[in-house]
């Protein structure tokens, strides 16, 4: 069965599983096995489409893989090069397939003691596609607002908060009562994020039969797309973005309880969405946690033994959804901690008011010359100056697992 056909098949059975969950005389004793039954199958063509894609993955893979290794290695052979055979080895079998002899070889290749060393930067298209590959990573810059500034200056980003402030019923010839609102500031400082440095031989980029410079550009993307997004999560603010989980302040601590040192009650859930404001709830509240705790979500009801996790329909299918917990939306992002003891194990609110201020464009640079063109060398490096921050703390709360 195609992958279409088995969306196509999974969003037929989310929908129904919806219709069911919805319904107003839910009876746990007829609609519970149903919905268990349904969330079975649902889980059964999630792991087949997951072995189908994983299949086509590990296909492409290894044989970009194999190309590399086997086109370095030919290389590194027929021109005795040692960077090449060196490269084909750490493609092989990674970090731990390199000695101490060859570590030290690769540290000398990779010297950025000379002063005259230059490069210069890949062209602002593929700093897009970089910026596109990074929402691939962790959640948060699906669901932050994006800032784009032409420079890295500090900035201080202006707050008030005005749910407490009310107006006034006044009489006939009084005067009014003054009532400013309270500004505060935010910073939303940008701070410099590395890739690392990739070295590959020109002669393995001008003999390969692939596409290596593509293949580092994904690596690269990669790397800044998971450090990031672990800023922006759970950053501490200083030298790196100040995460959503570190500005957010606790909505529920879940009194201590064997039930809710790794997992979470109705109750809970009900406790944290109503710690937030009914006018952040009005618009676009979303939850979003580790995967482990979804699952763990999955198994949670309400009073009436109704399920409260309601599976989506699959992304590009009309009438398409994302799962929904007390009908909010739900991210998945990993770098949120999993359910334990005293962990901050689920963020709640309008997300939208953590912002991401990126500082001009991703820029991939490429050197080819100093050091790396002493030893026949290109280098490819990603520098990002990106930042994040919770302007309004009002609007994102977090649920406390207990401590015992």
């Amino acid at each position: 069965m195609s992958i279409q056909n088995l969306r196509e098949q999974r969003a037929a059975k989310a929908k129904s599983l919806s219709e069911i969950v919805s319904k107003a005389d839910w009876k746990p004793e007829v609609d519970q096995p149903i919905y268990d039954a349904g969330m079975l199958e649902i889980d059964a063509i999630d792991a087949q489409i997951k072995r189908v894609n994983d299949v086509n993955a590990k296909v492409a893979e290894d044989a970009l893989k194999e190309n590399v290794i086997v086109a370095a290695e030919r290389i590194g052979k027929d021109k005795k090069s040692r960077d090449n055979e060196l490269y084909a080895k750490w493609l092989r079998g990674g970090d731990n397939a390199i000695n101490s002899e060859d570590w030290s070889y690769i540290r000398n290749t990779m010297s950025t003691t000379t002063t005259t060393e230059g490069g210069y930067t890949v062209q602002s298209n593929v700093a897009a596609t970089l910026i596109d590959a990074l929402k691939e990573y962790g959640g948060m810059r699906a669901t932050s607002t994006i800032l784009q500034t032409a420079q890295g200056n500090p900035l201080s980003f202006p707050t008030s908060d005005g749910t407490s402030e009310v107006g006034e019923w006044i009489a006939q010839n009084v005067t009014a009562t003054g009532a400013d609102p309270s500004f505060g500031t935010v910073a939303l400082n940008v701070f410099k994020a590395s890739s690392k440095i990739v070295a590959v031989p020109y002669e393995l980029l001008q003999d390969s039969t692939i596409d290596i410079e593509a293949f580092v550009a994904g690596r690269l993307a990669a790397r800044l797309g998971r450090i990031t997004n672990t800023g922006y999560t759970v950053g501490t603010g200083s030298g790196q973005p100040n995460g959503i989980v570190t500005a957010a302040s606790t909505g529920v601590t879940a009194a201590n309880s064997s039930s809710q040192v790794t997992a979470i009650t109705y109750d809970s859930i009900i406790d944290l969405i109503h710690s937030v404001d009914p006018a952040y709830r009005a618009r676009r509240c979303t939850f979003m946690m580790n995967d482990a705790s979804v699952k763990v979500i999955r198994k949670v009801k309400d009073g009436q033994s109704r399920p409260l996790f309601v599976p989506g329909y699959e992304v590009g299918v009309p009438g398409g959804a994302p799962d929904t917990l007390c009908g909010y939306p739900i991210v998945v992002n990993q770098d949120v901690a999993v359910m334990a003891a005293s962990a901050k194990s689920v963020v709640f609110g309008d997300l939208a008011s953590y912002y991401i201020r990126d500082a001009m464009e991703v820029t991939l640079f490429r050197f080819t010359d100093s050091a790396y063109t002493k030893l026949g060398q290109v280098g490819f490096l990603g520098w990002m100056r990106t930042g994040g921050n919770l302007l309004d703390t009002a609007a994102v709360k977090l649920f406390v697992n207990a401590a015992s």
